[in-house]
């Protein structure tokens, strides 16, 4: 009887120890759900409190739908809990897409236009006001005002002139859409084409006409060349003959004075009978070298000849 009371003690005292164990674990378990707890209230407050603003973006700060700030600058700020939200807006230039359109020219023909647009928010309360912050709004407006400016622009313009000065075209699109964007908080950085091209059924033909058009301007450019050198030819014909004909006359009046001047002297050599005597000897010198040619050396002269008068007159 008294080993089984023993026994029972036994038993109980560990059952004891089993129900502290369980017990001591149960409040350590509450202990470590409640601290969890606590931290997750903790981490949802602070989230709810604390603003995160990146260097690329705007966040607005709305209580019951309506705007009480704007955090433009990067860091960390505060708002109330539960009462207050968060929306973030991009601060950088932004590209769109536009979708490919036909346009039609001053001539009735018709391109396919395929271009973008660099854009910003400029007023990030006045982009929430009106197109709700949503990039997609801002896009649908842009891409609206976008294609009205083309239009008026190209349907003002021949497909010549588009083709020829497409490099002027964005800045006259761009020029065309003015403050338009202003009103929705966007401000448009550029407008750009990147591909201004004829509909494929009927680009073959207008290149055809443009080679032909380019080809009669080609020869009316040459034939006009031609007539400029034709005439300029002429004039130089005409100023060469000029200049020949003036030095001409300049050579036949020095001859005239040279032959004066030889008049002269001879006249001046015959006034003087030493010099006649003396230039008639010269000549009949000269006359007689003249006469002794060839292989026979013979002069035969008669008293009467000049030569012979030389020879007759020796004293």
């Amino acid at each position: 009887m008294m080993n089984f009371n023993f026994d029972t003690d036994r038993q109980t005292d560990q059952k004891q120890a089993v129900d502290v164990e369980a017990a001591s674990r149960n409040k350590t378990i509450r202990r470590v759900i409640t601290a969890l707890l606590v931290v997750m209230i903790a981490a949802i407050l602070l989230a709810n409190v604390t603003i995160v603003t990146k260097q690329n973006e705007y966040t607005m700060v709305q209580q019951f739908g309506k705007i009480v700030a704007v955090r433009s600058d990067a860091g960390l700020s505060f708002k109330l809990p539960f009462v207050q939200s968060v929306k973030s807006i991009p601060k950088t230039v932004l590209l769109y897409d536009l979708p490919i359109s036909d346009v039609i020219t001053k001539d009735k023909k018709t391109m396919v236009a395929d271009s973008f647009v660099l854009w910003k928010v400029s007023d990030p309360t006045l982009f929430i006001q009106t197109l709700n912050g949503n990039v997609s709004n801002a896009e649908a407006r842009i891409s609206t005002i976008v294609y009205n400016s083309m239009k008026n622009v190209i349907s003002s313009l021949s497909q010549a002139e588009i083709i020829s000065g497409r490099d002027k075209l964005a800045e006259a699109i761009f020029a065309n859409i003015g403050d338009s964007l202003e009103q929705y908080g966007v401000d448009l950085v550029a407008v750009e084409t990147k591909h201004l091209d004829l509909p494929d059924d009927n680009k073959h033909a207008v290149y055809e006409r443009m080679i032909s058009e380019r080809n009669n301007i080609a020869a009316a450019y040459q034939a006009e060349g031609e007539s400029e050198a034709k005439k300029i030819r002429t004039e130089t014909d005409k100023a060469i003959s000029i200049k020949i004909s003036e030095a001409q006359a300049n050579a036949e009046k020095l001859i005239a004075e040279g032959e004066a001047q030889y008049m002269q002297i001879l006249a001046e050599a015959y006034a003087d009978q030493s010099r006649a005597d003396f230039y008639t000897f010269v000549r009949a010198l000269d006359a007689a070298k003249a006469s002794l040619k060839g292989s026979d050396k013979t002069l035969i002269l008669s008293k009467d000849s000049p030569i012979a008068q030389i020879f007759y007159n020796i004293d």
